[in-house]
């Protein structure tokens, strides 16, 4: 997934991997899915999904049921029993309930006959990419926060941070404007046996300061942290 800024507004671009060995609806399908921004990556065949799967992450799978060798849902069925949790829409020119059963119990997460209307295609993908969380930004400001990959960008670029300055961080985006007690911070951010201390704190927040010098966390001396846009 890659954010980007257009117009000064946030905007996620999620990556999709396209099956569909139809040449000529496939280009269509293309074009109309990265003039809504999104990145695809077209395959013809699923000997293809599966080497591609294995080099690369997807946010969500745009597959056709109906291809050589292998069927869409048993693809999809082995990209499951393997442990790729990617949500799936099916394309298929199938209707009867039994097959669109099948598409189901393989993984998918939607579907949508042929032929489709566009506009129908982009809300089905948007939705299913909201309900599972790949749509899920929170922001403050030019600094937003990927929640379903733990990710912070900041300005549309992301910004590496370990797994305490993540969390640290994102509470105060949380909280932001409003002072966070630093006994709140220590309970979230650690459990009792590995003893968080003032200590501690002051080198996550000076860490979040110098690998994002313009946000602003000001010290509410004595009390907590706070985050102003």
């Amino acid at each position: 997934m890659q954010v980007k800024l257009s117009h000064g507004l946030l905007r996620v671009s999620i990556k999709i991997l396209f099956l569909e060995d139809d040449v000529l609806l496939a280009e269509s399908v293309v074009d109309l899915l990265e003039d809504e921004s999104f990145e695809v990556c077209h395959i013809s065949n699923a000997q293809g999904v599966f080497e591609i799967t294995f080099e690369q992450k997807f946010d969500l799978y745009l597959f056709d049921i109906n291809i050589p060798l292998i069927s869409g849902t048993t693809l999809l069925s082995e990209l499951r029993q393997s442990g790729d949790t990617t949500p799936a829409v099916f394309l298929t020119s199938y209707t009867d309930k039994e097959m669109l059963k099948e598409g189901f119990l393989s993984g998918a997460d939607d579907y949508i006959t042929k032929p489709f209307d566009n506009d129908e295609l982009i809300l089905r993908i948007k939705a299913v990419a909201k309900r599972v969380g790949s749509l899920d930004m929170e922001s403050v400001g030019l600094l937003s926060c990927d929640t379903l990959h733990k990710t912070i960008y900041y300005d549309s670029k992301e910004i590496e941070l370990s797994k305490k300055e993540y969390e640290l961080l994102t509470l105060l985006m949380k909280h932001k404007n409003n002072c966070v007690p630093k006994e709140v911070i220590m309970h979230e951010l650690w459990v009792e046996s590995e003893g968080g201390s003032d200590g501690a704190l002051r080198v996550y927040i000076n860490r979040i300061k110098q690998l994002i010098p313009e946000v602003n966390i000001q010290n509410i001396r004595g009390i907590g942290y706070k985050l102003v846009p």
